[in-house]
């Protein structure tokens, strides 16, 4: 799982805060690694008045499906970045368990055939 930082101007923390970044993801999404090709996360201040005006938008690609992404805004890039790990283990997880899980038993579709068609039909 390839996991990249991208910070606009105004967001300062430079390599430690993608570092930290770059560990928690790792260590947060480690049962997704088989299945996730690519994370990427964008942080971003957009320099307004308001009390909310950092963003942290994460994008993650599961291998053969469509892309999946979440914003979370908050105060500081910390809380961002926090509300938006949360909110994507979140929407990965139901996925995972949804294309993994079915109802807690293997779908037919994955079972072997039957040895002797013959005894299944009587």
């Amino acid at each position: 799982m390839q996991i990249q930082v991208n910070t606009d101007h105004n967001v300062h923390g430079g390599e430690g805060l993608a570092t930290y970044v770059k560990t928690d993801l790792e260590n947060s999404l480690s049962r997704f690694g088989g299945w996730l090709t690519r994370v990427e996360v964008h942080l971003s201040d957009d320099g307004g008045a308001k009390p909310e005006d950092k963003k942290c938008v994460i994008e993650a690609r599961p291998g053969g499906k469509q892309p999946v992404a979440v914003t979370h805004h908050a105060a500081t890039v910390d809380e961002a970045y926090a509300g938006a790990a949360h909110k994507v283990r979140s929407l990965l997880d139901s996925q995972y368990s949804r294309a993994h899980d079915h109802k807690g038993s293997p779908s037919i579709r994955h079972m072997a055939a039957p040895e002797n068609p013959e005894q299944v039909a009587e």
